[in-house]
């Protein structure tokens, strides 16, 4: 509107011109050749005004080119001493500065609270160029938890802490890991810190966010609360064979006392022989207890393969198949997708669902209908699942919390290993195993392979 004003305006003055140019024609041809005298200084005045006005205009925009090339919202164009001309062009100028003053304002007062937000959070932030290595963000708890006060490139990180460099630039945009960062330069002791990335783009620069989150206390609580609960299942299954030994030595040192006094029959040797014959027993059955727990931290490597989910489950199929029939049980399989792999061990893949089979015909067998299921496919991330269902006695919330744990097991003569070593086997393959069950209705195990 302001535009469209100061365009009529030169309309009129252009108009004006051309219409006093036209003028001495007209006299010419009517003989009045001493009116020019009059002309020829109008159109000089006119020429000269709309240079002059053109001029003011070109200077007043120059100006407001000017503030907006600086940020100056706060510069003011006076309208009440500008001429008439320039006064709607002035007014016009001011509003627009008032516009972006109040954007600037706007956006200045977000930042200055995103900045709030971001320090008073507890976790740490780190932005730089991928390219350049550029650090162009980095909050104070971030310098806080590094004993960093500045740090201009990303690169500088690897002369202070070089495996945390190596981490923090190897970390892929959506991922997350824990990696181990150290306090100081001279000060070597370290503390577990959660990495997350992120990347964006701006003006043609990529951007790496990094967040640091410091999880040595909930590391620390979470282990401490592991090793109280696998000891206290330790604790009870050796408890469970130390006690009768323990009884039943001293009842056979009072039986040996006695024999070597009264004489020995030979019932009294074959009781001696029969209580160290079972002495023998349980301590081999302590023994045996002893190397599970060896087992669990021998798995630690992966032979992978191309894995053929349709082909592994022919194969659990065909081995489980005789014991399915034996106790009547159906398995249902169900796979949609013949063609679909994945990145596996399969020998320790064939263990986890041998293992998770076997469980579910444990918890079918006094179902009126036993039935498992066992299926997989692809989710929308590109994950393979696979799922092993069943609608036997399901568990208790009290149980699902201890399955997973070493040598728990409701099972009489069960080892309470074979479910930690599942767990084990899936994270070794960089993926996930959860848990749904609810009493009489059921079970639901559910692996994620990335």
């Amino acid at each position: 509107m302001i535009f469209k004003s100061f365009e009529s305006k030169v309309i009129l003055r252009v108009a004006l011109l051309l219409l006093t140019l036209s003028t001495p024609a007209v006299v010419i041809i009517y003989k009045l050749a001493e009116l020019l005298v009059f002309i020829l200084p109008l159109i000089i005045y006119q020429v000269f005004e709309l240079i002059r006005f053109l001029k003011q205009a070109q200077e007043e925009f120059k100006q407001f080119i000017d503030s907006v090339h600086y940020r100056d919202f706060s510069r003011y164009f006076n309208e009440k001493q500008a001429p008439s001309q320039l006064e709607t062009l002035r007014k016009g100028f001011n509003e627009i500065n008032s516009t972006f003053k109040a954007l600037s304002t706007e956006r200045e007062t977000q930042f200055q609270n995103l900045q709030k937000v971001m320090e008073l959070v507890d976790t740490g932030i780190l932005s730089y160029k991928i390219d350049s290595g550029e650090v162009v963000l980095m909050n104070e708890p971030l310098k806080k938890l590094l004993h960093l006060p500045f740090m201009q490139s990303i690169h500088y990180l690897a002369r202070r802490d070089e495996s945390l460099y190596e981490e923090v630039k190897n970390l892929k945009p959506g991922h997350s890991k824990i990696a181990t960062a150290n306090t100081a330069h001279f000060d070597k002791s370290a503390f577990k810190v959660l990495l997350s990335a992120t990347a964006f783009q701006h003006e043609g620069d990529k951007y790496k966010l990094i967040a640091f989150q410091n999880v040595n206390e909930a590391l620390d609580e979470t282990e401490s609360q592991a090793w109280q609960k696998l000891l206290n299942v330790m604790t009870h299954e050796i408890m469970n064979s130390v006690a009768p030994i323990s009884s039943l030595a001293e009842t056979l040192k009072n039986r040996l006392h006695e024999t070597v006094i009264k004489g020995a029959s030979a019932d009294d040797i074959e009781d001696l022989e029969v209580g160290v014959e079972t002495i023998k027993r349980r301590s081999e059955g302590l023994l045996r207890f002893a190397e599970t727990y060896r087992n669990l931290s021998k798995i630690n490597h992966l032979n992978l393969n191309t894995v053929n989910v349709q082909e592994l489950f022919s194969n659990l199929q065909r081995l489980m198949q005789p014991t399915l029939n034996q106790k009547n049980i159906k398995l249902d399989v169900v796979l949609k997708d013949a063609n679909l792999y994945l990145q596996a061990d399969p020998n320790l893949l064939d263990q986890v669902l041998i293992n998770l089979l076997v469980n579910a015909i444990e918890a079918v067998k006094e179902s009126s209908e036993p039935q498992i299921i066992l299926s997989a496919n692809r989710d929308e991330q590109g994950k393979t699942i696979i799922k092993m269902a069943d609608n036997g006695r399901g568990m208790s919330k009290e149980v699902q919390e201890k399955v997973f744990i070493p040598f728990f097991t409701t099972k009489k003569q069960g080892s309470g290993i074979g479910l930690s070593l599942c767990k084990q086997i899936v994270m070794l393959h960089r993926g996930t195993i959860q848990l749904q069950s609810a009493e009489g209705e059921g079970t639901v195990f559910t692996l994620r392979f990335g």
